[in-house]
């Protein structure tokens, strides 16, 4: 039987999901999870969840779907020691570190990959059954013949997402967030830059709009497809949602998939009618309902793309267009009817109008605020709602919010309906918690003579061109990278050029992303490329490990296999992977924590690049007729759309080729000076050159989090903390000179 996975944000959604007939819920606790933005759960209500939920006869899954730095290995590792003793269904993964931690010390824990992982091919599929995986969550951007092949090539347990928000990147490759703050959507820390209203220019002028706000997935009438195709799982988005609308989309979904034998045609219009009260963005079914993956690559953008639809959920209702502070009176009614398990913030109100739209909330509708400069969103239910004798409506709302923010109505208080609890009312019992268990020291493989004679140290230079392999000779490169795309993949095969450089001099990158429509043509075109004596390769993809393996080529993890800490790379040193690209959102921090002295020969950190924020697998619209835009900050970014789909990068290129001798001193000496998806100018060359001899920074550049690092809620409670502290004592000194002033002063006046 077919099941039915739904998303538990809090206790709440818990409640709807089993209440409306959820065979499993998927949810996070306060750490290493994908939406740290959400309530996510305590971990006694955790440990009460996984007994209470089994008694029913249902299962429930734990995200651990983000990567982790090395510092916070020992966290991860007691983490998944109290996992180990909870013992939940499943836990969803995108960190290598724990697919080895899990092989190492708990193989009892049943790993899922998380759709992060970017999982789209039988090869990727193959490699992690290899590995214990029971469970693969696949890649959104993928068609339905795509998920057949996988399941009838495999034979493995598939869960595919039905229903929800959208990322217009392709799955776990979206730097966006992370590049403007160190905000890692790989980190579950996510802004939702996609979700911005950007000013392009155009032809005669400006255009603004919403142009990479993807509308939210629906496929409710691919049931049954989806069920004979031999999908396990349907899975619904949406940890960040109200009760409410998990327990509505549930039961749509519950209701086509126990009936859709019966009449598909009258079920599933059925199944859309209860669906008709989401009250989200616009509908796609995205990759479905073409003929081909190149008609779906050419006309997709115009079934997920609408720059006119802003990037907030639900109907509109206006914006804030004043504010007053809430009376003590319903602030202590509020605290008062609370449930136990609310955050205290919640309980932070104040009252405001709202102009523009065309509904009025009431007390129970559940709402949803923006911010007008995109740093925040929080969703709220309606507690008051007061008409003063000017006749203007004063609803409660956080305190945060102020006069311009969006408002949007998520649902109404018709809508909501009371479950049973899950939960038992007492949790005392449920006392477990990680311990302070120490994390067993792990030492990488040491370089033995001769081992790298293919990855010497120097400057490695990588571009997406044949044309740019002869621009950058003058840099004098011991290495040339050149990306494997829809042009160079043509000329590489049929040696069309006689290259500049040796074939043992060349690294051939794999984009990193490989569905299962392309990875046959990909696993013969490899085969050629050996045939011509290719032999370095740079694998983006855990599909690419399983395609190289045994064919005595070099392989190389390129930044797309994110080693982020020592046990991510132990596990792909175990996948016979030799060398390392360091991933661009890193730090030196933690790059220098990963590797020891003896490990860096194995490392090739970027000093240039225009990192890829977005990755779209399809060409944008036609009247997308730009290829420069900028934010509200007036950051600016380029676009382009070719034969392997849309990019955009910066403006502005992430560059440190200034510290180059803090890098060498530090045992880093084999960098890279990226071009990727961009053209080589002999202008930005030279200045790069001047850069790396003189030690001078470049103008116009980013740092990205090579300095900082990602940014971390704890270390700003604990730099707030900090300050406070310094501050305090600080007063305290001055009352304290204060007095002893004030004494000297009554003393001199006595005399």
């Amino acid at each position: 039987m077919v099941e039915l996975l739904a998303p538990a944000g809090n206790i709440e959604s818990l409640d709807a999901a089993i209440g409306e007939g959820a065979d499993a819920v998927y949810l996070g606790l306060k750490s290493f999870n994908a939406r740290l933005r959400t309530t996510n759960f305590a971990w006694n209500q955790f440990e009460a969840a996984v007994e209470s939920v089994h008694r029913q006869g249902k299962k429930i899954y734990v995200t651990v779907n983000t990567v982790c730095e090395e510092r916070e290995t020992e966290r991860l590792y007691r983490f998944l020691n109290y996992l180990n003793e909870v013992q939940p269904d499943g836990l969803i993964v995108q960190d290598y570190a724990v697919i080895r931690m899990a092989q190492e010390f708990f193989p009892n824990l049943k790993l899922h990959a998380s759709t992060q992982m970017n999982v789209e091919s039988s090869n990727a599929v193959r490699l992690l059954q290899k590995e214990g995986f029971t469970r693969l969550v696949l890649a959104r951007e993928l068609g339905l013949e795509e998920i057949k092949k996988i399941k009838i090539e495999t034979g493995a347990e598939l869960e595919v997402f039905v229903h929800g928000a959208l990322c217009v990147s392709e799955s776990g490759l979206c730097l966006f967030s992370s590049f403007l703050g160190g905000k890692s959507a790989n980190r579950g820390m996510c802004t939702q830059a996609c979700r911005r209203f950007y000013t392009a220019e155009v032809p005669g002028g400006t255009k603004q709009g919403y142009y990479f706000s993807p509308c939210d997935l629906q496929l409710i009438d691919q049931i049954p497809n989806l069920i004979q195709a031999g999908v396990d799982s349907f899975k619904i988005e949406g940890r960040m949602k109200s009760a409410e609308y998990v327990g509505n989309v549930v039961a749509a979904y519950r209701y086509v998939i126990d009936h859709w034998q019966e009449d598909k045609k009258g079920v599933v219009a059925a199944g859309k009618r209860m669906l008709s009260a989401d009250f989200a963005r616009s509908k796609t079914t995205y990759w479905y309902g073409f003929n081909s993956n190149k008609d779906a690559q050419e006309q997709v953008s115009s079934k997920i793309l609408n720059p006119n639809q802003a990037g907030g959920t639900g109907i509109y209702l206006g914006k804030i267009s004043a504010i007053k502070p809430a009376s003590k009176e319903l602030i202590e009614a509020v605290r008062k009817n609370s449930s136990n398990d609310e955050d205290n913030n919640s309980n932070m109100i104040q009252l405001a109008t709202l102009t523009g739209g065309a509904y009025d909330p009431d007390p129970g509708d559940s709402i949803r605020l923006h911010k007008k400069d995109d740093t925040g969103r929080e969703s709220h239910k309606v507690r008051s709602v007061e008409i003063t004798e000017d006749g203007r409506r004063w609803l409660d709302i956080p305190t945060g919010f102020s006069m311009g923010d969006s408002v949007y109505l998520l649902q109404t208080k018709s809508m909501s309906k009371r479950y049973s609890h899950v939960l038992p009312h007492d949790l005392s019992r449920y006392r477990k918690q990680p311990g302070d268990q120490l994390l067993p020291i792990l030492d990488l493989t040491s370089v033995k003579d001769k081992e790298l004679s293919y990855f010497p140290e120097g400057i490695y230079v990588q571009v997406s061109s044949i044309s740019d392999v002869f621009a950058v000779q003058g840099i004098s490169p011991v290495r040339i990278i050149i990306d494997y795309n829809s042009e160079t993949k043509v000329d590489l095969i049929n040696q069309k050029t006689v290259l500049p450089f040796s074939k043992k001099q060349v690294y051939i990158s794999l984009d990193p992303f490989c569905t299962s429509s392309q990875e046959d043509e990909l696993s013969e075109e490899l085969g050629k490329l050996i045939q011509n004596g290719y032999f370095n390769f740079v694998a983006n993809n855990i599909a690419h490990l399983q395609m190289l393996k045994n064919k005595k080529v070099n392989v190389i993890a390129g930044p797309y296999l994110y080693t982020f800490n020592r046990w991510a790379v132990s596990w792909l040193e175990n996948q016979d992977v030799g060398a390392f690209i360091m991933p661009y959102e890193n730090s030196r921090r933690n790059l220098e924590a990963t590797f020891d002295q003896k490990i860096r020969p194995r490392v090739l950190v970027p000093v240039f690049a225009y990192p890829t924020l977005f990755r779209m697998r399809f060409k944008l619209p036609q009247d997308y007729d730009f290829t420069y835009f900028k934010d509200k900050e007036e950051k600016v970014f380029r676009v382009n759309s070719s034969e392997d789909g849309s990019f955009v990068i910066p403006d502005e290129p992430f560059c440190i080729t200034d510290k180059i001798k803090v890098l060498e001193s530090a045992g880093f000496k084999r960098i890279l000076i990226d071009f990727s998806n961009t053209k080589v100018f002999r202008n930005q060359i030279k200045a790069i050159m001047t850069s790396l001899t003189k030690a001078q920074p470049l103008p116009y550049i980013s740092r990205f989090n090579w300095k900082d690092g990602f940014y971390s809620p704890q270390q700003m409670e604990a730099y707030k903390a900090a300050t406070q502290r310094a501050l305090e004592k600080s007063s305290k000194q001055r009352d304290s000179h204060s007095k002893k002033q004030n004494a000297r002063n009554l003393k001199k006046k006595k005399r």
